[in-house]
Order: C-alpha cells, then sequence, then structure tokens
C-alpha cells in the first residue's frame, strides 16, 4: 500500500519553539516543570534559556510527502522514540521534515494491517541535528478498506 513512499522525504518547514506553546504543551502534560515555563529558572539554568518538553515535538508541522495520504482518524499510534543532541531552547527556529523508513503488512487475528515507519527531524540553518523523532502508524484492516474506496 505504502511500499512505494520508502525513502521519500517532506520538503522542510520552518517551525518556531513558541513560549506560549511550550507553556500550554507542559501543563497540557502535567509536567509545568520550571525549566519550561519560568523566565529566571532558564536564565540561571545551563541553557540560559527555557527549554522545552521532550515530546513537544510532536506540535510541529513536517510538511508533507505527496504520495502519503493519511486519514486523520482511525491510525493506531505504535511505539515512538526521540532521540536528543541537545534540547530545544524556547525562541529558536528550527527546520523539520519527516522520511519515511519502511512499510510492511502483516495479517493476524484482527485482519490485515499496515505497519508504516517514519522518522521526524529536527535541524538548525546550518543543517546540525537536533532530534530524531521514530514513530510507528499502525493502519488497521477497517481503515484500509476505507483507503481504497
Amino acid at each position: 500500500m505504502f511500499e512505494h513512499t520508502i525513502g521519500k522525504q517532506s520538503n522542510k518547514v520552518k517551525n518556531t519553539v513558541e513560549r506560549g506553546a511550550v507553556k500550554n504543551f507542559a501543563e497540557a502534560i502535567g509536567d509545568p516543570h520550571p525549566i519550561f515555563i519560568d523566565e529566571e529558572t532558564g536564565r540561571q539554568s545551563p541553557y540560559k534559556a527555557n527549554i522545552a518538553p521532550p515530546t513537544f515535538p510532536r506540535v510541529f508541522d513536517y510538511g508533507s510527502i505527496d504520495e502519503l495520504n493519511l486519514p486523520s482518524k482511525g491510525l493506531i499510534h505504535g511505539e515512538q522514540i526521540y532521540h536528543y543532541e541537545r534540547p530545544l531552547l524556547v525562541g529558536e527556529v528550527i527546520l523539520c521534515y519527516t522520511e519515511v523508513k519502511d512499510y510492511y503488512e502483516r495479517s493476524g487475528k484482527s485482519g490485515d494491517m499496515g505497519f508504516l515507519k517514519v522518522k521526524r527531524y529536527g535541524t538548525d540553518f546550518d543543517g546540525g541535528l537536533i532530534f530524531s523523532e521514530e514513530q510507528t502508524v499502525i493502519i488497521t484492516e477497517a481503515v484500509r478498506k476505507e483507503m481504497k474506496v
């Protein structure tokens, strides 16, 4: 179903690590640690600024891959792993993009399912990697049937 997208990448999209978005995100995940939301704590930290929670990159725009049109509902969120080279600083602007790493299908008691593995990246404007995120999206048989209509 998506084998032809393996190796394809989206265009890089500029994203800003906005203070208000970081504060709202930290509160939403129940972790309002001062390093995320208190400006004085950020200035006194080794980073000299507030940082974003580790899963904050979830809110970024990573662009799109033309041939990868997934439905907005019915998908199962599989494994997700973040790797950081350094923290995301509040106020910085970064570039984000997605690459399709793999796609395979399996049959089981729940029917035929697709497993889409994508990797997302956040870099600075010199191309230096800040973080990467690996994610598996599970496409159930019901969703697969709707997509073929």
